[in-house]
């Protein structure tokens, strides 16, 4: 299976976020609504942070990403 494959826009992010190698899935949640996906949740670093984000870039059907994830350290 691919992101390819995938007939939703929301279940093409949530296969990109569960096998991007630098994300751990557990804080994370997102919304989808009309090509604009909303990320919540905690990360450990602004690193990942930013792999979020680029994780769903090229997704097609993402016109929009509203980063909010909130970094937290452990």
């Amino acid at each position: 299976m691919t992101v390819a494959t995938l007939n939703s826009i929301a279940e093409r992010v949530e296969f990109a976020i569960a096998h991007h190698p630098h994300l751990t899935r557990n804080h994370l949640h997102f919304n989808t609504n009309d090509g604009r996906v909303t990320l919540r949740g905690r990360v450990t670093s602004y690193f990942e942070k930013q792999m979020a984000q680029e994780a769903l870039r090229n997704i097609e059907g993402v016109r929009e990403i509203e980063n909010r994830l909130t970094v937290e350290w452990v």
